[in-house]
């Protein structure tokens, strides 16, 4: 039996030392050392140092030597990688090139550079930017947008928020591009992308994914939310506060703990009875689904009939870029509904 145990704990320990391995070869070859050869050659050669160190450990003379080697080495190198900071200052797509913020004045909230593209394709636009006042005591809805385009089990997730169902502020966490920059779900676990709030008008978050994204194109789905409506409030003045300390202290985008729907999830800790921790949060396809669940959607209906009621493609090809786009999107869905 201690034999039994002794090689398993070895085989576990080896998996450990190996993902280790494999996690600082990527986290150098992913590192914001500018020349692509001098991150391949370390990444290579801390990986041919795990490897050996890895052989070390199968022999019992050179194990603890091994083990003990590598683990100064792998602290060395967390110890470098985390000196890496995030930037507000690059080279910016123009989709992310600016960034909003709030200023507060008791009850009213001016959100400056809210984002209004005028696209003639999703490539092809012209930016255009405005400042809006919002009334908090107006704030009468939150709708959650679900945006599908590699199957289910994966979407964007966004929320918008509502004031006396005339004007509609959305606002979708996304990762920060520098031009040239294409996304990667592995490089966005080692510190290549901001986070950002894309602070938008819906005749852009919204109309960008329905009438102009083509490879692929999207179907998007809006829901509306139900609670209460001093939960949204808070959850809306959390927003603004982040939006701005942001601007002043950027943060990284981590595609597993920092990205659209954890971000949302963490905002929403500001509320009493915050929905549990899901791995349907991290599988953000199934979000909806698990809001469903949890009563915080319309329930009324079968949620597959809930679902196809809200895809809003068609609608918001129909509504364009016409002054009441949020209106009409929303026309046939379920008013919204206050939660006591």
């Amino acid at each position: 039996m201690k034999g039994a145990c002794r090689i398993t704990g070895g085989v576990l320990l080896g998996l450990v030392l190996a993902g280790m391995t494999g996690w600082g070869v990527l986290a150098l070859y992913y590192s914001d050392l500018e020349s692509t050869g001098v991150r391949t050659a370390l990444a290579a050669g801390f990986g041919l140092f795990g490897l050996a160190m890895l052989t070390g450990f199968v022999w019992q003379r050179w194990r603890r030597r091994a083990v003990a080697g590598f683990i100064v080495a792998f602290v060395l190198l967390v110890a470098w990688w985390s000196r890496i900071e995030p930037s507000n200052d690059r080279d910016w797509k123009p989709e992310v090139a600016v960034s909003p913020y709030a200023t507060i004045d008791g009850n009213l909230i001016t959100v400056h550079n809210v984002r209004n593209f005028d696209y003639r394709t999703e490539t092809d636009f012209t930016p255009r930017y405005y400042d809006r006042t919002y009334d908090l005591r107006q704030l009468d809805s939150v709708d959650l947008i679900a945006s599908y385009w590699a199957g289910p089990a994966i979407a964007h997730i966004f929320l918008s928020f509502g004031f006396a169902g005339k004007d509609y502020l959305a606002i979708s966490i996304e990762r920060r591009d520098e031009r040239r920059e294409d996304y990667s779900t592995i490089k966005g676990l080692f510190k290549q992308y901001e986070l950002f709030y894309n602070v938008s008008d819906e005749r852009d978050v919204i109309r960008v994914r329905t009438n102009y994204r083509r490879d692929p194109p999207e179907d998007v789905y809006l829901y509306r939310s139900y609670g209460p409506l001093e939960n949204g409030r808070r959850l809306f003045l959390e927003y603004m506060h982040e939006i701005s300390a942001l601007k002043e202290r950027p943060e990284f985008y981590n595609t597993l703990t920092t990205n659209c729907t954890t971000v949302i999830w963490l905002n929403t800790r500001v509320n009493p009875r915050h929905v549990p921790f899901s791995w349907k949060i991290l599988l953000s396809g199934y979000l909806p689904e698990y809001l469903y669940e949890m009563g915080r959607l319309d329930t009324s209906l079968p949620f597959a009939e809930l679902k196809q009621q809200s895809r809003i493609n068609d609608r918001a090809r129909a509504a364009d870029n016409a002054e009441n786009f949020s209106q009409r999107i929303r026309a046939g869905l379920p008013p919204r509904r206050a939660a006591s």
